[in-house]
């Protein structure tokens, strides 16, 4: 629930190659996320605009249009117009180096978080477990699962960002505490990654995390998500 197409200049596959390889990995559904416009090489907001030409189902996959909204100052706002939000299916909100300025220190981003748990156009936290944002877990995590915010985590993190992974495992197990719930996620910016979550769903498994707590583990429970918050599939 969380990928990119060539529409963000740093992935390298078209919307039409992932839904193939969703369909040919049995996936019931995908949400293409491109990078909102603060990221360099984000296309503009037309092309958001504009996803609604989409047929709602490609190659046999739901594929939701979405995207992937940059928070860009500690007060928790988006880089995404209130409009857009509203019109688009799924909003993955995340923190990136390029995206923000000044520094980022735990009690400047648990703001952010704490800002942004407000905004109800939100579905998922992205890849918080970045080791870069760090911010005060047992304060944030409470407050993300009272305003139905999934919080992701990002297999990224064990296969290219070892120094994120502890900081994922912490994070998990404050959601299993919290019964937050998560959304496992690739971050897929090629096809050799959908729908590939192994270490994510190893580390779940060895803390021994509540598969009813993981909203995208079965087609069933995605659905569930999708009408409690009237997303049609």
């Amino acid at each position: 629930m969380h990928t990119h197409s060539i529409a963000s200049t740093h992935a390298y596959a078209t919307i039409t190659e992932m839904a193939q390889e969703a369909h040919n990995l049995g996936l019931f559904a995908i949400a293409i996320t491109d990078h909102a416009r603060t990221m360099p090489g984000a296309p503009g907001p037309f092309y958001f605009e504009s996803l609604a030409i989409l047929p709602a189902y490609i190659k046999g996959v739901r594929v939701l249009h979405g995207i992937e909204a940059n928070i860009c100052d500690y007060n928790g706002n988006l880089d995404v117009e209130p409009q857009l939000q509203d019109n688009l299916e799924w909003v993955v909100a995340s923190l990136h180096t390029l995206t923000i300025e000044g520094e980022a220190t735990v009690e400047k981003c648990t703001q952010a978080y704490l800002g942004l748990a407000k905004n109800p156009n939100v579905n998922v936290i992205g890849h918080s477990g970045s080791e870069y944002f760090k911010y005060d877990y047992e304060r944030v995590i409470p407050q993300l699962a009272k305003e139905g915010k999934l919080i992701e985590i990002n297999d990224s993190a064990f296969r290219y960002k070892k120094s994120c992974a502890s900081n994922c495992t912490q994070i998990a197990k404050l959601c299993k505490k919290y019964k937050a719930r998560i959304c496992v996620n690739t971050d897929s910016h090629y096809t050799h990654t959908l729908g590939r979550g192994t270490e994510t769903l190893k580390m779940l498994e060895d803390i021994d995390f509540p598969q009813e707590l993981i909203v995208n583990a079965n087609e069933e429970t995605l659905k569930a998500y999708f009408k409690e918050k009237n997303i049609y599939y």
